[in-house]
Order: C-alpha cells, then structure tokens, then sequence
C-alpha cells in the first residue's frame, strides 16, 4: 500500500542501505530494490512472511539480507551486523492481507479459525491464553483504549461471562459474543465485532507499545539526509506517529517532510479497500 509514494519519498540510490522494519510480503523492498536501492534489510517478526518473501526476491542476492525481529529491535538488528547508519527506513504498520486471510492466524472475523492473533506465532501467549485469566476491568480498558468501542464495559462483561463458562478458542465463538453485545439493529456499515477485534489485536501484538521509541530509534539510524517513512493504518497508530515526528521536528533533528499526511490514491483504494485507512508520513534526518 502507498508503494510508489514511499519509494518517491525514500529516493533509493545505488550505494545506499535501507531497512525495511515490517517486511511483510516484500512489497516495499521489491520496489526499493527495483529503484535502485543498492541493499536492503528486511525485518519481520512473522517467520512466514520471510519464508515467502525470501521466495519471492530470490533473485535479489546479497542485495536483500531477511531478520527475523520486531521492528523495536532495529538498533539490536543493524549493531549485529555492524551497521553505523542507513540511508532510509520504512514501516508499514498493522496487520497485513496476508495474515487477515489465513484463517488458522484468527486475526479476522470473517474466518472461523483458533483464536490465535500473534504476528509472530514463535513467540506470547495467544489470545485464546489472554482470555482465559484477564479481569473484566482490564479486558474492557483494552476494548475502549484501542478499539475505542463505546459499548466496551457491555462487550468485556459478555466476553468475561462466556469465558467462565466455557474456554473461548475460535474467532468464530467470539465474533458471536461480541455482536451480541455490541450490536445495533438493522444494517450497520462497520460489523460489530471490527472495533473489539482490532483492540484485541492490538493488545496481543502490543502494537502501540514502544512505537515512539521505535520511530526516534530509526530516526537515529539515519545518515544525515536519510529519511523514515511510516504508513498507519488506524488513527491510534497515526496520531503517536504524527506526535513524535513534530517533536523530533522541533527538535531539529529532523525536517517533517508530510505536514499532512499521505493517503492512497482513488484509483489503488479502488483496487483495494483495505488501503482506505492506510496514511503515509515521513521525514529526513538533519545533520
């Protein structure tokens, strides 16, 4: 998504390295490398996404080196293999189609599969594990701060109530609980079960946890004139991105090269509705 915005921003060059923090299928870093990017390395904490796209860019050789991390751990990445600084970076921030869609992920709704979530299946406790403990308190400060559902006291109670009756493993059962909770009569342009199914996401991969630090990490990454470009997809995402661009801006230490953000063009929102939300911001590193 926002492919041929975030390669014009990025302005790959033959003796450049650029980073690549949530590889995913390879989308951006088989554009980065197609413009000219001398090399790329690509960070993924979903091991299947590396295999795919270790697949994929074959051909690219050594030009392309696939890490298996959390985009939060760029510093750990580039100081294992001796990097000092790169000339861009980018991440797209989320869930991806790829994961939506495999129904043994139980990322989505719309599939009836184990209540799974992680982007790394390597590494936590699932969310069928989460539910099983979690205070009604807490599940319904989760459901209201990242999926900012305003029935979240009604939908924690009816998770908590289900539960104690018996385990909750597939998105299928919780999809039920939840629109029984959350939802209206009659025709409804967003299904009831969206806003608490991206809060739980969120909760598992601890999605907000640390990006700040991560943006002021890459920042710090950069070679003088280098430049980081994030895409968010949810405006919780957006506003911490926005946030700590402006202050490192003030700072000084970078120029905020999008005073609003970028958003997918009619034509490639056309073609894919899930890039609608999908927003494009970005900076360059000063000396």
């Amino acid at each position: 998504m926002l492919v041929s915005e975030t390669v014009e921003l990025l302005a790959p060059r033959p003796d450049g390295l650029y980073v690549d923090c949530t590889v995913g299928l390879g989308g951006h870093t088989a554009a980065l490398l197609d413009a000219g990017a001398g090399r790329v390395i690509g960070v993924d904490r979903d091991p299947t996404a590396l295999e795919s796209t270790r697949a994929r860019l074959a051909s690219a050789g050594d030009r392309l080196a696939l890490v298996h991390a959390d985009y939060r751990d760029l510093p750990r990445v580039l100081t294992d293999r001796a990097v000092s600084a790169v000339d861009g970076a980018l991440a797209d921030l989320g869930v991806s189609s790829m994961q939506l869609d495999d129904a043994e992920r139980g990322f989505s709704f719309r599939h009836d599969g184990p209540l799974d979530m992680r982007m790394d299946p390597s590494s936590g406790a699932t969310l069928a594990e989460r539910l099983v403990d979690v205070d009604e308190a807490t599940l319904a400060d989760v459901i209201a701060r990242f999926g900012e559902e305003r029935h979240a006291r009604r939908v924690a109670r009816a998770i908590v109530r289900a539960r104690d009756e018996r385990p909750l493993t597939r998105t299928g059962e919780l999809a039920s609980v939840v629109r029984r909770a959350a939802g209206g009569r009659g025709w409804q342009r967003l299904d009831p079960a969206t806003r608490t199914f991206q809060a739980l996401r969120i909760w598992v991969n601890r999605e907000l946890e640390g990006l700040d630090t991560f943006i002021e990490a890459a920042v710090a990454a950069l070679a003088v004139g280098g430049r980081l470009a994030v895409i968010a997809f949810h405006s919780l995402e957006d506003r911490v991105v926005k946030h700590t661009m402006r202050q490192l801006g003030h700072m000084k230490t970078v120029t905020v090269l999008t005073k609003k953000p970028i958003w997918p063009s009619e034509d490639e929102a056309r073609r894919n509705p899930r890039a609608r939300s999908a927003r494009l911001r970005a900076v360059e590193r000063l000396a």
